[in-house]
């Protein structure tokens, strides 16, 4: 029988415990993790009885709750709160009739849900954070492994310059380095209380209103904002593009190691296991599977944050619309942004380097992309534009004839009187024109180190 409950493609783009932080059962379980809290807000403002807190407390609980019938009711209630407080109530008066008059006191259906997201957002970001955590670790570690590893630099898809493996994986931990910074201030902002009544007044508490709502806020370990922000949305669409910035990078690393995994040139490759990157009908098949989740991730979050930014648009106190778009899609972005930063943690960690293919493929040219070396050593002495005509027609020539630039500049006259063997033998060597790369890996490096000793 097939009895599988879970969507058939998420664990191919995300991962478990972000599945577990968003799944409908913790969904639902925040939501009453909220209820309680408020319970005990209210008792510790007497504004209801201290005896009402236990049940109420008690019957917080997801196992208690019929799932069928909540989804059901929720398709004519509006919202998941409203069945679940009936619900929760109906579990309350079932042990302790009295205590059940107080379920839900002076809140409203969207104090609950938010307030529940955001206690799934921070769940969320502590998962995020740890990983972005690992992945900078692994990254400065195969940085500094590879920092004088040379390879091609490639503008346009094309050849360009000599790099290092070190300075391409450096500009990734640089990035990864700001999206940390980016992590944290998001969780000074985005991870608020939501409380505020009806229409954000808590008008049904009167008097112990900020009493109710600091001991809430305590209650749930969340910071108290000025007042409640049930149409001002900034703080979970600020969390939505943090994730999508973060899974373009990711999306970028992606990118990059699939192409270089590419049979024709065969640098990198992710790392292989049993049953990882194989075809249904090619046996040679190596496929970067990974590379795959993380770009799938990457191009599925852009709209899921578009989605989260229209959604900004609410009307007057409480939202028709926007609000109910945010449900499904922010948690659709966490769970993408986690499985695009699990796999590519993995596929850096356990990068397979080919050093032989990197150093034929610096000499696929036969020294034309090192052209640029040569001009300026010339230029030195006969002027830039000379330099790069006599360079130019050299590289033609080279082209032309199926001999290396070497060759046919050690022909040339005009450029041997200026420049000896020894001199273009050593300008020609696509390690010593890879600029300040290792300095740059150091720079970033260093950084690192001091914001992780």
């Amino acid at each position: 029988m097939f009895s599988y409950q879970g969507r058939l493609n998420d664990r191919l783009t995300s991962t478990e415990p972000m599945l577990a932080v968003f799944a409908p059962k913790a969904t639902v379980q925040r939501m009453l993790d909220v209820e309680a809290a408020l319970a005990r807000a209210l008792a510790k403002a007497g504004v209801i009885p201290a005896e009402a807190v236990a049940p109420i407390e008690a019957a917080c609980d997801a196992d208690r709750i019929d799932a069928q019938a909540l989804t059901e009711a929720a398709a004519s209630a509006g919202n998941l709160a409203i069945p679940l407080v009936k619900q929760l109530t109906a579990c309350v008066s079932a042990q302790a009739p009295d205590a059940a008059k107080y379920v839900h006191w002076g809140a409203t259906s969207q104090d609950v849900i938010d307030s529940g997201l955001v206690l799934q957002l921070r769940d969320a970001l502590d998962g995020i954070e740890a990983g972005v955590d690992a992945l900078c670790a692994v990254l400065a570690r195969q940085a500094a492994k590879y920092r004088d590893t040379p390879m091609v630099g490639r503008t346009w898809l094309q050849q360009a310059l000599p790099i290092t493996l070190g300075l391409k994986l450096a500009q990734w931990l640089d990035a990864l380095g700001r999206h940390r910074e980016r992590l944290a201030q998001l969780r000074e902002r985005a991870l608020a209380l939501q409380f505020g009544g009806a229409a954000g007044t808590l008008a049904s508490l009167g008097d112990a209103a900020q009493s109710v709502a600091q001991a809430l806020a305590q209650a749930l370990s969340l910071p108290l904002p000025s007042l409640p922000w049930h149409t001002q949305r900034d703080r979970v669409a600020e969390a939505a593009t943090v994730l999508g910035l973060l899974t373009g990078t990711l999306g970028k690393i992606a990118r990059d190691v699939s192409l270089h995994m590419q049979s024709e040139v065969g640098e990198l490759a992710e790392p292989s296991s049993a049953g990882k990157g194989g075809s249904s009908t090619m046996p040679h098949k190596r496929n970067p599977v990974g590379c795959a989740a993380a770009l799938t991730a990457a191009a599925r979050v852009p709209g899921l944050v578009a989605t989260m930014l229209a959604a900004m648009v609410q009307e007057h106190e409480r939202a028709l619309g926007g609000w109910q778009a945010e449900w499904e899609t922010l948690p659709e972005i966490a769970r993408l942004c986690a499985g695009a930063l699990a796999n590519i943690t993995d596929i850096v960690d356990g990068l397979d380097v080919d050093t032989a293919r990197l150093s034929a493929n610096l000499n696929l040219t036969q020294g034309l992309i090192l052209g640029e070396a040569v001009m300026l050593a010339l230029g030195a002495s006969i002027g830039r534009l000379r330099a790069h005509e006599l360079v130019e027609h050299a590289a033609r020539e080279a082209v032309r004839s199926g001999r290396t630039l070497r060759q046919v500049l050690g022909e040339n006259p005009d450029v041997t009187q200026v420049l000896d063997e020894h001199r273009l033998d050593a300008l020609l060597t696509p390690a010593n024109y890879s600029g300040q790369a290792r300095a740059f890996v150091d720079i970033v490096l260093e950084r690192y180190r001091a914001r992780c000793p």
